[in-house]
């Protein structure tokens, strides 16, 4: 995990996120004790366990975006799910352990990623060893001589010069007889490698083998996902991979070779093992959309609700603390850090389980965005939808520029907008820039070639693209 402290983490947010400080704060601080916690005695550091988060307020007033921020910012499995797509245990559907084993699908993919980097260098050679020969048409059985007739045919065939000097090589190489077979073969050798790491084949077409790992079959309506890790594994040991020839590029050939040499040298089993440890002190779970599988006591007594009431007995013992079984081997979730968020719009964080609230003990409400926020929204982020729609047009040769009081405009419209309709948050924002934008973005090739290449957009400009929509109060709740 990146030694980030708190103030440099809330500073990272606010690059992308306007508000919503005390969030902000929570987020950075539970962050910063998962290093203090590594940074603990071992036998100490099993008794503080991470103080989970919830995150209330309305939708799009930043709950998700703080999370897809984080998970840039962190060094460590980050996973978001949400909680309404799981159904409780024996039942159609996804449990809720199954987000753990998608946590530590993600931590090996980020440890390959740092072992890769580590064999790198070696992985390179081997993967240039394998295209010189496939470029010189040599197998195990196959002579010298053919290989060297292989490359003769190459420069003949290759559409790029290689000057005189190489071809009073080629002819010194066969005619001097001052070397051995193998000498004349290395040296073919190498001038083809220096050609491969020149770029002269990259477009030159050849046959690989491609070993492909076979899917388990869904069986039964069930899918992997579905099945007991057990037996999901030996599902895939029984299903043999399947190795096809193809032709591809020397460029894609490289990509598929890299991708084989990285898995010969990486060690499985340290990969797993690295992967599994980070999962359990490190790892990171945002439970978006918490509030829609809490429900009114009232609403549960008809009968059993697999997707509300179910899911929350279900996750309880994940969040609480338990061993998830994977295919890979036992994970514990005592140390993963859950950040569950949600709007509660038609319910409270009181209708969840008292046992699930009470893992829950860091509670951070987020404020409603006003007309003032929207106006910073528009402006102060790295990516604002002001610059990247200024950004597109970029594209057909248009120069785009706001007036201060265009911005003002689009900031008061979508804050009415909020209040008169559904109140949707930042994301009225960007229906607003699509509808003052709507006719530019469709013009904007004929008018980069008429030359009119600068657009001022004005306040006026934005309420005359807006006015009749906002009167059309039925058309504006489709529109806007």
């Amino acid at each position: 995990m990146k030694n980030l402290t708190p103030r440099q983490i809330v500073g990272e947010l606010d690059r992308h996120i306007i508000g919503q400080d005390s969030a902000k704060r929570a987020v950075a601080v539970a962050v910063r004790n998962r290093w203090r916690r590594q940074q603990l005695d071992k036998d100490f550091a099993k008794e503080v366990t991470p103080k989970n988060i919830i995150m209330i307020g309305p939708t799009g007033v930043g709950k998700t975006e703080i999370a897809r921020r984080l998970a840039k910012l962190v060094n460590a499995p980050f996973i978001k799910v949400e909680a309404s797509k799981y159904t409780e245990v024996g039942y159609h559907g996804r449990d809720v352990e199954s987000m753990v084993r998608d946590l530590l699908e993600l931590a090996i993919n980020m440890v390959r990623g740092e072992q890769a980097q580590i064999v790198r260098e070696r992985a390179e050679a081997a993967v240039e060893h394998r295209l010189v020969s496939l470029l010189l048409g040599e197998t195990e059985t196959r002579g010298d001589a053919q290989g060297l007739q292989a490359f003769r045919d190459s420069e003949d065939q290759s559409q790029h010069s290689v000057g005189e000097s190489d071809s009073s090589a080629g002819v010194q190489t066969t005619d001097s007889g001052g070397g051995t077979a193998v000498d004349t073969h290395q040296r073919v050798r190498e001038r083809m490698a220096q050609k491969l790491r020149d770029g002269l084949f990259e477009e030159r077409e050849i046959e690989i083998n491609i070993t492909e790992k076979q899917s388990v079959p869904i069986i039964g309506m069930m899918g992997p996902d579905q099945f007991d890790p057990a037996v999901s594994s030996m599902l895939e040991n029984l299903i043999p991979d399947k190795t096809r020839r193809r032709r591809v590029t020397v460029a894609r050939a490289r990509a598929i070779l890299m991708e084989e040499e990285t898995n010969k040298l990486i060690d499985r089993e340290k990969l797993i093992e690295t992967a599994i440890e980070r999962t359990e002190q490190s790892g990171i779970i945002f439970l978006d959309e918490i509030d829609k599988i809490a429900s009114p006591p009232e609403a549960t007594k008809g009968g059993a609700d697999v997707s509300r009431q179910g899911v929350q007995r279900d996750l309880l013992p994940i969040v609480e603390g338990s061993t998830v079984v994977t295919r890979y081997g036992m994970v514990n979730t005592d140390q993963i850090l859950f950040i569950a968020a949600g709007a509660f719009h038609s319910s409270k964080v009181s209708d969840l389980m008292p046992e699930l609230q009470g893992r829950f003990p860091i509670r951070v409400e987020l404020e409603p965005l006003t007309a003032a926020d929207f106006k910073r929204i528009l402006k102060e982020p790295d990516a604002a939808l002001t610059k990247q729609q200024a950004a597109l047009l970029a594209t057909e040769g248009l120069e785009v520029r706001f007036e201060p009081d265009a911005i003002d405009a689009m900031a008061e419209l979508a804050a009415e907008a909020n209040a008169c309709m559904e109140n949707i948050g930042a994301r009225r924002l960007m229906t607003v820039i699509e509808c003052v934008f709507e006719q530019i973005s469709f013009d904007a090739p004929e008018m980069a070639a008429r030359n009119e290449k600068k657009v001022a957009i004005t306040g006026q400009f934005v309420r005359e693209r807006l006015r009749a929509i906002l009167k059309d109060e039925d058309l504006s709740r489709f529109v806007l």
